[in-house]
């Protein structure tokens, strides 16, 4: 199929929703619990969401690669398109029966987000983002917040898996005593693409978080930047999907929180 924003986005529409639907329907199950990690959890739901959503992007667009958070890269031959999937950002929450997590669902176009879908739900509530022509929620037009003053901003942040590692700037707990400080609140419900996506329509003013996936953020991050936000690392400079590490914002405080993330940074690292 050609270049076709809007085709590509119905399909994504389609998957993250009918994904979304066997999720809620299932969540009160007892789930088959297995580990990628000491404690990075996965259930059978994240496979079967995936292989429904892998199965409706394949079917529409047989020639586009994918890149999963179960399977893995599938390499369809094409360096043009990259879907990214995460069937189940949240996992951790959806095994223990809490509602929060979402389904997340992007599109690369030479390495660049050209859309994205998020969909939570439980609260039925459906992002959508195309690049250059804006970001919606459940088809209304959203963008990010007013606020200018970082000491009267919610913020929002997450914990790796490996939260007990020893190298204090990549378990954030540094990162989250130095910015509650700074901050009217801090918010940690565990699902990265809900927290970017409610920075997109103004909920949060603004996120960080260190050690993501690209299906984390990618379809996310759209949002935010069409929202009229901003997205880089930790550094200040430009984000990439493939990028670990992130921060995001209305743009007005996003100064403010690159310098308090900064202070923390040369306060936790000492020389050896």
């Amino acid at each position: 199929m050609l270049h076709d924003p809007h085709a590509f986005l119905q399909i994504a529409l389609h998957a993250a929703i009918a994904a979304g639907a066997i999720l809620k329907d299932k969540r009160q199950d007892r789930h088959q619990l297995s580990y990628k990690g000491e404690t990075d959890l996965v259930t059978e739901m994240d496979h079967q969401a995936e292989d429904l959503i892998v199965e409706i992007i394949s079917n529409a667009f047989s020639g586009h690669s994918l890149l999963t958070e179960e399977r893995g890269s599938i390499d369809r031959g094409s360096d043009e398109y990259l879907w990214v999937i995460d069937p189940l950002d949240g996992t951790t929450n959806y095994a223990h029966g809490f509602p929060w997590y979402a389904v997340s669902i992007a599109l690369l176009h030479h390495d660049q987000t050209l859309l994205g879908v998020v969909y939570h739900p439980e609260m039925n509530e459906l992002f959508h983002a195309v690049r250059g022509i804006g970001a919606w929620l459940n088809n209304q037009r959203i963008s990010t917040s007013p606020q200018t003053d970082l000491a009267k901003s919610l913020l929002s942040t997450g914990f790796p898996y490996n939260i007990n590692s020893k190298k204090k700037p990549e378990n954030n707990l540094d990162f989250f005593m130095n910015m509650i400080g700074q901050c009217q609140g801090i918010r940690r419900a565990g699902a990265a693409a809900i927290d970017l996506c409610y920075v997109a329509c103004g909920r949060f003013d603004g996120f960080w978080e260190l050690g993501l996936k690209p299906w984390d953020s990618a379809a996310a991050t759209l949002m935010i930047t069409e929202a009229g936000g901003r997205v880089t690392n930790l550094d200040g400079t430009d984000h990439s999907p493939f990028d670990h590490s992130l921060v995001a914002s209305n743009t007005l405080i996003h100064q403010d929180l690159l310098a308090c993330l900064q202070r923390t940074i040369r306060n936790s690292i000492r020389p050896a």
